[in-house]
């Protein structure tokens, strides 16, 4: 690629950043649900935990912390490298989480050719990731300028509705900058705050090798530009986390017999962005549980998302029917490539995914990234998925149809993970950031194998809460 064409992908790509986009309903719910981050700085446990964000973050990018990651740690930054371009017309840099087999079968009909071209794998399945990405994206986008300078471009203002959300809650913008002592404009700075790290840490390590399209570059380039420039690009949330989490979610629920392996990458995809030095633990926190939510909210059918107008994406009225075909398409797909069933080629996997214990493991640590408690009220206490989020068992029944939504629910928040972080104020939006979707889909796939195995006319035989149980 020449420099005149590096120069010109750096400003589409800050141009795409800044569209002024209004905020909607759906907008507005993430923003609320994201807002927590901004009332940090009003108590002494907030402070603490925006201190460690700082920490943790610079020690995971230069390997003083050394992660469970699932490669040695050179190899690990070098996948971080090649995970910064975002395959979003088909979820190309995800499927390796398909494994060894399933994941050549996917790319052989759907992969990139260059940066704008790309293959599908059927129209179905490229309008379900297309709707994903655009409801998902469209939220993690409004939240950039909005936690940044309460603007929806950097110039423009939010709705009176959207600076309420701040007024009530007493939130600061710019509270990275802030935090950090790199204010918006100032010198080094975002120009419209929350600086990201590779401005804010003493330093970052450099990661020099191939990128995705095997083109010689480093993270500099990818930070600062001529490839991708984003030092007047807000840093919370992390949009590719979003993307990552949203896609391999989707993937998991088109190929449940790789949930939890799919989960992981997208754990992977998102903790690469704070290996490149682009993003916080706390926004990749912030990506995934926004991920989680809407994806959730999807699944369900929910009509506040559904049959929405969505830049370059179709309407879709009926998500879970869209994803019910673009199943059928994918398994057809996968099982001609294979030449067995999707069952028998997902056990075929040699790569860095074919470890269950290294994968939980791994997972495990991107949890909270051990940042402090914020609301010691939740610490210690079970958050009923059901009450709180009821449509967070559709993350597992879609995948696992046979499991009911209230046993779907049930599993969801027996496994769910440390509670009292930064977003966890127990709010609905607040208690998918305590979801562990992959010890949720270990235990929901172990039912519905032992379900088919031993069918109980009544439902599974849940430890406690599901109809089996009660009998």
């Amino acid at each position: 690629m020449t420099g005149k064409r590096l120069l010109l992908f750096g400003a589409l790509w800050v141009f795409i950043l800044q569209q002024a986009v209004a905020q909607s309903q759906n907008d507005l719910a993430a923003l609320k649900g994201l807002s927590p981050v901004t009332i940090l700085s009003n108590t002494e446990a907030g402070k603490a935990t925006l201190a460690a964000n700082f920490v943790v973050t610079g020690h995971i990018q230069d390997g003083t912390i050394r992660q469970a990651t699932l490669l040695p740690f050179p190899e690990q930054q070098q996948q971080a490298l090649q995970d910064v371009f975002i395959t979003d017309g088909n979820l190309a840099d995800l499927a390796d989480g398909l494994g060894t087999t399933l994941g050549a079968g996917y790319l052989a009909r759907a992969h990139y050719i260059d940066r704008t071209h790309f293959t599908k794998l059927s129209q179905t399945v490229m309008d379900v990731i297309a709707y994903a990405n655009a409801t998902t994206g469209g939220n993690s986008n409004s939240g950039k300028f909005f936690f940044a300078n309460a603007t929806t471009n950097g110039a423009a203002p939010v709705s009176a509705e959207a600076l309420a959300i701040l007024k009530d809650i007493g939130g600061t913008t710019d509270i990275f900058g802030r935090s950090y002592s790199l204010p918006a404009g100032s010198t080094g700075a975002n120009a419209y705050g929350n600086s990201r790290p590779f401005q804010t840490e003493p330093s970052i390590v450099r990661i020099v090798g191939p990128d995705y399209f095997h083109v010689p570059a480093d993270n500099w380039v990818y930070n600062r530009g001529p490839l991708m420039n984003l030092t007047n690009s807000p840093s919370y949330p992390s949009g590719h986390t979003t993307y990552g989490y949203s896609g391999a979610l989707l993937l998991a629920v088109l190929v449940p017999e790789r949930y939890q392996q799919m989960i992981t990458r997208g754990a992977e995809y998102g903790n690469d962005r704070i290996l490149m030095g682009a993003h916080y633990a706390m926004d990749v926190l912030g990506g995934r549980t926004l991920a989680l939510y809407d994806m959730a909210h999807l699944l369900a059918n929910d009509p506040a998302y559904m049959d929405q107008a969505l830049k370059n994406a179709p309407r879709i009225k009926d998500f879970q029917g869209a994803v019910k075909a673009a199943r059928a398409d994918i398994v057809a797909a996968l099982q001609a490539a294979c030449g067995e069933t999707v069952e028998e080629c997902a056990r075929e996997d040699t790569g860095r995914f074919s470890n269950p214990a290294a994968d939980e493991a791994f997972y495990a640590s991107t949890q909270t990234y051990d940042l402090p408690v914020v609301y010691p009220q939740n610490a210690n206490k079970v958050e009923d998925v059901s009450k709180l989020a009821p449509e967070a068992g559709y993350l597992l029944t879609v995948a696992f149809p046979s499991l009911t939504l209230e046993q779907a629910d049930q599993i969801l928040t027996e496994t769910e993970g440390p509670g009292g972080g930064f977003l966890d104020n127990g709010s609905p939006f607040g208690v998918y950031s305590r979801l562990n979707l992959y010890a949720a889909a270990g235990r929901a796939a172990t039912l519905v194998s032992a379900h088919s195995s031993t069918a109980q006319p009544n439902g599974f035989s849940l430890q406690k809460g599901s109809p089996a149980a009660h009998q």
